[in-house]
């Protein structure tokens, strides 16, 4: 797709989840998970629903899917405010290099402002040098005075 490409960017609900499904399955197997299309669809529709998140959903002109970001809501105690994890970013591999992932990052920043959030945040791997140029060339700085760590809780 053309750099030049007409995006348009807009909130998804749950009636879009035929349109994010097969871009939510993908975004799982190309973190190693294997494809569960049901598995999918029924995460997004979950989060949908019952109002845990917010997606938003970039199409090209044409209508065609493109991507998607999704945040999480939670806050800072320190600053007594609310904060939005933006926890999942993903463009099809045809639709790169058009325009579609700074979209949604700033549809994703024009979100935040509009319900008075103190902050985004994101994560994401040390080896995956295109997001954090891309992170970079919007505004988001790396945190290097915090450590994050993570405990897995394995079901019994």
């Amino acid at each position: 797709m053309a750099p030049t490409a007409r995006i348009h960017v807009r909130q998804a609900v749950v009636g879009d989840l035929d349109a994010l499904t097969p871009l939510f399955d993908a975004y799982r197997v190309f973190y190693g998970q294997p494809s569960d299309p049901a598995l999918a669809r029924s995460f997004l529709h979950e989060r949908l629903a019952h109002l845990q998140s917010v997606v938003f959903l970039a199409q090209s002109e044409e209508g065609a899917v493109m991507g998607f970001t999704q945040l999480y809501p939670s806050f800072s105690s320190v600053s007594a405010a609310p904060i939005y994890i933006l926890n999942d970013l993903y463009v099809s591999p045809d639709a790169r290099r058009c325009g579609a992932a700074a979209q949604l990052l700033d549809a994703a920043a024009a979100f935040g402002r509009s319900v008075g959030a103190v902050r985004l945040s994101l994560s994401t791997a040390t080896t995956n040098h295109p997001a954090q140029a891309l992170y970079a060339a919007h505004g988001w700085v790396r945190d290097d005075d915090f450590w994050h760590f993570q405990l897995a809780l394995p079901s019994a």
